[in-house]
């Protein structure tokens, strides 16, 4: 029995293609139970990221793979109703260690497109619970994916893969928690409302800012952000009115021109420095052209951080993440192997087993002519000396046949592996 896995990723192929191999959360179930009723597959799980579609399997013959390879790539186009070689230059397929490796990458986060990002267990352990869910596990699966878990858990303890922020947006969260101490009192103003203010604004939900404004604008845009924030909405010229109330403004929008100016800022801090014991104020500009004029950077308690300055923390962290991923190899490759030789010696006693039952089909089939041939007369010796001489031959046959295939071709090393194994002294 081995593993295997068949993908397509941000690596292999851009967003307008890997969208249309994506199974989304509703389709998951419906997939499972027709990819699991392929005869050859003792096992599948399903990953779909916004990166990634990859299905793990488990089969019984290494003999198989070929054929699961055609009917799995024959399955993915029916399914999703795409010509096969639309994206088939696109898959890619790993099996065996190979396999086993590249799972564990991926739980760990060294082949994400951001470098140990850590959304992705989160997404491998969702998978997994699919197919537990659904009896789509096979033993060898349930083996891995606790082992891969296992994994996962030591890379992040024992290396510094995700100690180190690496995308803007949580570098923007993380400044603003820096700088100001009590997150629950501080008043942020979210300026547009894209997918970087989005994440942003999770970003915040998740680390205890509760008091947010949303600056957008149209309306409609901004009311799945503030619903998901239970946060206010306010239109663009109320920015000037609202920012003498605000701690700290990240804004992010398509705007032309800067929205936010000296003077307004100037005349926001003469209000807070009446009204407020600690009046600094900070801005995250992370618009292209800027939205946040420069020269607010010159004005007293007042921080000014730009994308650039972002991009540099965030390069800097990614090059830091990429040391502590080659030690993460290390890991990967120590417990993969781990996994491999477990899966080895399950293959082995499957095996013994099948040998075992073999021979017990030999013993009963030839005791039962022999009990046979003495209720109908026949001398007992005589039975037994043919039973006895029957029996040895039948069992022996196989491994003769196979010691003298070994010697002929010479395998110095499979003569020595069947030495050991009959209890025989080499020569």
């Amino acid at each position: 029995m081995s593993i295997a896995i068949v993908g397509i990723n941000h690596k292999t192929a851009p967003v307008a293609l890997r969208e249309k191999i994506a199974f989304s959360p509703d389709s998951i179930e419906n997939a499972l139970y027709h990819l699991h009723q392929h005869p050859l597959l003792n096992g599948c799980v399903i990953l779909s990221t916004c990166n990634r579609t990859e299905i793990y399997i488990s089969y019984e013959h290494i003999i198989d793979l070929p054929r699961i390879k055609v009917s799995v790539e024959l399955w993915l186009s029916q399914y999703h109703q795409i010509q096969l070689a639309d994206y088939q230059g696109s898959l890619y397929w790993h099996d065996g260690q190979e396999a086993v490796e590249h799972l564990m990458k991926v739980a760990s986060g060294i082949d994400s497109m951001i470098l140990g990002e850590p959304q992705i267990l989160g997404q491998v352990k969702q998978a997994y619970s699919y197919s537990h869910q659904h009896k789509c596990l096979s033993g060898e699966l349930e083996k891995l994916f606790q082992r891969i878990f296992h994994v996962a858990k030591r890379v992040r303890t024992e290396t510094e893969i995700g100690s180190n922020t690496a995308s803007v947006a949580y570098s923007a969260c993380l400044v603003a928690r820096q700088l100001f101490s009590c997150s629950s009192s501080l008043n942020v103003m979210l300026v547009g409302a894209g997918e970087t203010i989005e994440l942003i604004a999770r970003y915040l939900k998740q680390h205890g800012f509760n008091k947010i404004i949303v600056a957008n604008r149209t309306r409609e845009k901004a009311l799945k952000l503030a619903n998901l924030m239970d946060a206010e909405i306010i239109a663009l010229p109320d920015i000037a009115v609202r920012l003498k109330d605000v701690d700290i403004v990240i804004s992010s929008t398509a705007s032309p021109l800067p929205i936010i100016g000296k003077g307004m800022v100037e005349r926001s801090m003469s209000i807070r420095k009446q009204n407020a014991a600690d009046s600094k104020m900070l801005f995250i500009d992370l618009a292209v052209p800027r939205d946040i004029e420069a020269e607010i950077a010159q004005l007293d308690d007042v921080q000014l951080f730009t994308l650039d300055d972002l991009q540099k923390t965030v390069q800097s962290n990614l090059e830091q993440r990429a040391i502590a991923a080659k030690e993460a190899i290390y890991i990967i490759e120590e417990e993969a192997d781990i996994f491999m030789s477990w899966l080895r010696s399950r293959n082995a006693v499957d095996l013994v087993k099948q040998y075992r039952e073999n021979a017990e089909m030999i013993k009963l089939e030839l005791t039962g002519k022999a009990v046979s041939a003495i209720k109908q007369g026949a001398d007992v010796d005589d039975v037994l000396n043919k039973l006895s001489y029957q029996l040895t031959n039948r069992l022996i046959h196989a491994p003769t046949q196979t010691l003298l295939q070994a010697a002929t071709k010479d395998c110095c090393d499979c003569l020595k592996v069947l030495s050991e194994s009959f209890g025989l002294k080499e020569n």
